[in-house]
């Protein structure tokens, strides 16, 4: 490797433009290595060895896209992502499509070719700007640095300063109130890095960004519902504390009178719950919402949905948040014939029946609440609720005298002790695990779908890439959520609820690097060999059987333990719900991928 010059362009705007980022509150980092970014690489490196940031490195530039997006998910607040040029920009794409979606903040820094070698046949070169372009708040295709700058406020210097300014504001939704993805090109010609300048760190002047506090995870619950007519905003879900606000949001009215049922999607967090108890109103609540807790929670939803006398009489419909794990929800959102308001959040508008009103707030009238369609709700939410615990033993029975009777009562807790597990005792197992000092990640598997179907309320901390609904990078936004949410040594465990093709999927992400913290996450993988998801799909009634098995299903023979042990995570195989309940309760000190076998 040729030795550094003295002082180098690349290095001096890296350092202004990293310094800047810092300064308006950006607190991780994520590098993948390579040479066109190392300017930018080694800058982070020494920032984080003054401790003004978090450097998490790796080598896989999808991986790093989706532990940055894990990050911004728990913050609020945009990680960025360093990588080199060429087809590492292009690994950045599913990461940047899910923050756009779903509204997550990012910032996607990749360094490039100068102008000069685009389109000419030079080495590991595309066309790198626009590549993102339908999907990010804000892009620029930076100047190539030209000058060194003596004390760090030159004209480049400043350029690069309000360009973080700009960019993080873009990224946290400025103006526009949909976070998501920004991405800035940065073209660097040779010598690629130098010394560092002695002015590193200093404070910059006149930047627009206002820095939020250092590092500072989501809330961990909700608010607790104001019923006396509070104003209810969208998108709670995403670092509600860090996204701006506009101070003359014009809030809805909710009159009294029709039907209403609030309805809350992905992200949708403890709004939606406070917004229906305000209103008296029945609460549909997915299971990665965050809002599904409450006196007004519905249980088996689906099915109630349905019901000619519920479902079918609804007028009006409050939606928070990116409902996506229904048809009946789609179906309902879609009638002509309901009146359906969406409140914004960071996400995609959501407008499923083409007359949907989109609104920056809600506010619930004073008045009575129609206490007969609340009712209603309610007794049939009641009569479908499931109860998944175990069964109690017989204490009477244990403690008989009566020979048979003691050993019924023995046999009888011996079979619920060694009873197999299935999807509904997993999901059950892992929900009942998680506290509000935890956080859950369900990944587009299908245990999230099982466990929407039967679990109940519970105020918890959830999180799903909902966005777009992929399989991709669950394990590694899993890792940017903990990374995140034990940042200053905070209490809790990180747990991913994932399936064996969406864990395949994302393995790479287990390469965790020998010199950084070894977050506490427990990877929880349903293993039944395939994608039994489509099983339940119309495809399964009109494929052949051999065409579906081999394209659809896709078995697989992998082996989760010896995958587990190459990364050096510890991995635990429980069979009955007794050794999963001591795995998932036990102290978590690293990485853990807990497996469960099920059957198809």
């Amino acid at each position: 490797m040729a030795p550094r010059t003295a002082a180098a362009p690349a290095t001096d705007a890296a350092a202004a433009l990293l310094g800047a980022l810092i300064e308006c509150g950006v607190r991780h980092v994520v590098v993948s290595p390579g040479s066109r970014s190392q300017a930018l690489a080694l800058v982070a490196a020494e920032f984080e060895a003054r401790g003004s940031l978090s450097m998490h490195v790796r080598i896989d530039e999808r991986v790093a896209g989706f532990t940055a997006l894990g990050i911004g998910r728990e913050t609020g607040m945009p990680a960025t992502v360093v990588c080199t040029s060429g087809t590492a920009v292009a690994n950045l794409l599913p990461a940047a499509l899910e923050a756009h979606h779903a509204g997550v903040p990012l910032l996607l820094l990749t360094a490039d070719r100068p102008p000069e070698l685009r389109g000419v046949g030079a080495n590991q070169t595309t066309r790198q700007p626009g590549l993102f372009a339908p999907s990010v708040r804000l892009e620029a295709d930076l100047p190539v640095p030209e000058e060194v700058d003596d004390d760090g406020t030159g004209e480049q210097s400043a350029m690069l300063r309000q360009v973080a300014a700009d960019a993080v504001a873009a990224a946290l939704g400025a103006g526009t109130r949909q976070a998501g993805p920004v991405h800035l090109n940065l073209p660097y010609r040779e010598p690629l890095a130098g010394e560092l300048p002695e002015w590193l760190g200093v404070p910059g002047v006149e930047l627009t960004c206002s820095p939020p506090g250092p590092d500072e995870p989501a809330d961990e619950a909700p608010a607790e519902p104001d019923p006396s007519g509070a104003l209810y905003q969208g998108g709670g879900g995403i670092g509600e504390s860090n996204r701006p606000t506009d101070p003359d949001l014009d809030p809805h009215i909710l009159e009294r009178g029709p039907r209403t049922l609030v309805v809350a999607g992905a992200d949708a967090s403890g709004a939606a719950e406070a917004l229906a108890h305000a209103g008296g109103w029945p609460l549909v609540a997915e299971i990665v919402s965050g809002s599904r807790f409450g006196r007004n929670l519905v249980h088996g939803y689906r099915a109630l949905l349905s019901d000619p006398d519920l479902g079918g009489r609804v007028e009006r419909v409050i939606v928070f948040g990116h409902p996506t794990l229904s048809r009946e929800v789609n179906a309902l959102l879609s009638r002509d014939d309901v009146d359906v308001l969406a409140v914004r959040g960071p996400g995609e508008p959501l407008n499923l029946n083409g007359a949907t009103t989109a609104v920056d707030a809600v506010v619930a009238a004073v008045g009575d609440m129609d206490r007969a369609w609340f009712g209603a709700w309610m007794q049939a939410s009641r009569a479908a609720s499931v109860d998944l615990s175990p069964a109690a033993p017989d204490l009477h029975g244990l403690a008989s005298t009566e020979p048979r009777e003691r050993l019924d009562a023995i046999n009888a807790e011996m079979d619920v002790i060694r009873a197999p597990l299935d999807r509904p005792t997993l999901v059950d197992a892992v929900w009942r695990a998680t506290w509000p000092h935890d956080r859950l990640l369900f990944a587009s598997s299908r245990l999230v779908r099982v466990a929407d179907q039967l679990l109940g309320g519970k105020k918890v901390a959830v999180h799903a890439n909902r966005g777009l609904a992929g399989i991709d990078g669950t394990i590694a936004t899993g890792l940017g959520i903990a990374i995140a949410s034990q940042a200053s040594g905070a209490p809790g465990v990180t747990r991913v609820l994932i399936g064996d093709l969406a864990f395949l999927h994302d393995v790479g992400a287990l390469l965790l690097p020998a010199g950084e913290a070894r977050p506490r996450i427990q990877v929880i993988v349903g293993n039944d060999g395939g994608g039994t998801i489509f099983d339940g799909l119309e495809v399964a009634q009109t494929a052949a059987p051999a065409a579906m098995e081999r394209v659809l299903y896709t078995p697989h023979a992998a082996r989760l333990a010896q995958l587990a042990a190459a990364y050096g995570w510890e991995h635990v195989a429980p069979t009955t719900r007794t050794e999963l309940d001591q795995a998932l309760t036990s102290p978590v000190t690293g990485p853990q991928v807990i497996e469960v076998a099920l059957t198809r």
